[in-house]
């Protein structure tokens, strides 16, 4: 071949390199349009991120509230042992509180009738509670004694603009006349907006008093159960993991079981919830609505995700470690447990805390195991008594606050949201403080 063939015009002419052809610009212009699909993506997903939390604080950020009353009371010994020698002492107690609280507005020039049916709807029947001060207090006896009352929720509606007086009808809960006393108070500053610590450390108060309802027993029910489920789910899960990634044979058996560990991870939590109700209580016998059963039903769920979380942890250590630390004469099981699993440890906390966290906000298991029926009052007496005695959770007294008829439980329901959140951020946080603190670089 010559350079005259070299050089004729039928020899394919190539573009320059600086000159873009058709070809790189169509292709161009699709990577620039997938990039901006990707884009787009992220700020639909941010901006629907931001509706959530602006609606969940805006819903909830009420039940951390609440209207409380101001009264300066004194109680002198003679009506104390007045009230004591009454039929009904409670009641006399709740006549000396109406006298003072009259006697204060009197002072302000404010006329407003009102008698003990009235300050029931408003404040509740408070008689039993000042006797109990006082019988608790006796040195407080002719002292004059500045009580704190939480008023009604339908009177913090009222003053927070939710409930108008035209919305109101007269029943038992609150009547339209009962709205001047609240006016009043008002207007002499004895009534005003408080931060409600009741909601973060009380309990359940039923359906007819929503102001004073409470999720401290069901934070306490939930810490109990985390800890049932973290007791039994770390070391059975890891130590299934460690068995079936570096010491099972490849057979069969083992890849039957692999992909029920993963079929299981997929199941519904209800039917775990099912699974628990045949087995921990009607087979066992054990204590309906307790946290034990209840951190039995979610360790049976979370098993599937450490396991999982675990082997994959696992196998991203290079098979390098593994075969230098045989090949200076350790066992296997040294190997394993001295160069791998810590090497592993990271990405096994983290899983164990994704998990630990995704139990923490399931519902439908507890539903089945009674543990939405039961109202918590109280706290446990103790330590056994935290695991055995029925108890309630943050979901499962979610869910009663929502299906509840007064508008009231809306407001606690959204603010239990807000306190389940900051637990399981809480948790995902530790997760990646973890995993930073204990990661090794090879």
């Amino acid at each position: 071949m010559t350079d005259a063939s070299l050089n004729s015009s039928d020899a394919p002419r190539k573009g320059s390199l600086h000159v873009q052809d058709a070809q790189t610009t169509r292709r161009n212009r699709a990577e620039a349009r997938f990039k901006g699909y990707g884009i787009a993506a992220i700020l639909v997903g941010l901006f629907f991120l931001v509706v959530l939390a602006v609606s969940i604080v805006r819903s909830g950020a009420p039940a951390f509230t609440r209207t409380v009353v101001d009264v300066q009371f004194t109680m002198s010994s003679a009506q104390v042992q007045a009230a004591e020698n009454e039929l009904f002492k409670t009641k006399a107690y709740q006549t000396a509180f109406i006298d003072a609280l009259k006697t204060q507005l009197d002072a302000r020039g404010m006329q407003v009738e009102f008698d003990n049916a009235a300050i029931e709807r408003l404040l509740g029947k408070i008689g039993g509670d000042l006797r109990t001060f006082y019988a608790e207090n006796p040195d407080q006896i002719g002292q004059e004694v500045s009580f704190q009352l939480p008023a009604s929720s339908r009177v913090d509606r009222y003053l927070n603009g939710d409930l108008t007086r035209d919305d109101i009808e007269d029943s038992r809960f609150l009547m339209k006349a009962d709205l001047d006393l609240v006016d009043a108070l008002e207007e002499a500053g004895i009534i005003r907006g408080a931060f409600n610590w009741t909601f973060i450390t009380g309990t359940d108060s039923g359906v007819d008093n929503p102001g004073g309802a409470g999720l401290g027993a069901s934070v306490i029910g939930s810490f109990f159960m985390m800890l049932v489920v973290l007791v039994l789910s770390l070391p059975i899960g890891v130590a299934a993991s460690i068995y079936l990634e570096e010491f099972a044979p490849q057979n069969k058996f083992t890849d039957l079981i692999e992909v029920n560990i993963s079929n299981l991870a997929a199941v519904p939590s209800i039917v775990f919830g099912i699974l628990g109700l045949a087995v921990f209580i009607q087979f066992m016998h054990l204590p309906q609505s307790a946290p034990l059963v209840g951190g039995l039903v979610l360790t049976l769920m979370t098993l599937p995700t450490i396991i999982i979380s675990t082997r994959a942890s696992l196998k991203s250590v290079p098979p390098s470690i593994r075969d230098a630390a045989l090949g200076v004469g350790a066992s296997k099981m040294q190997a394993v447990f001295h160069h791998v699993l810590p090497l592993a440890m990271p990405g096994i906390l983290t899983g164990t805390i994704i998990g630990l966290a995704q139990a923490l906000g399931e519902t439908a298991p507890l539903l089945l195991i009674g543990m939405v029926g039961f109202v918590a009052r109280g706290y446990p007496d103790g330590v056994m008594a935290g695991f055995t005695e029925a108890n309630s959770a943050m979901p499962a007294q979610i869910y009663t606050w929502a299906a509840r008829a007064d508008a009231s439980f809306y407001e606690k329901a959204w603010g239990g949201i807000i306190i389940l959140l900051a637990f399981l951020l809480t948790m995902n946080i530790i997760a990646i403080i973890l995993r930073r603190r204990f990661e090794r670089r090879w």
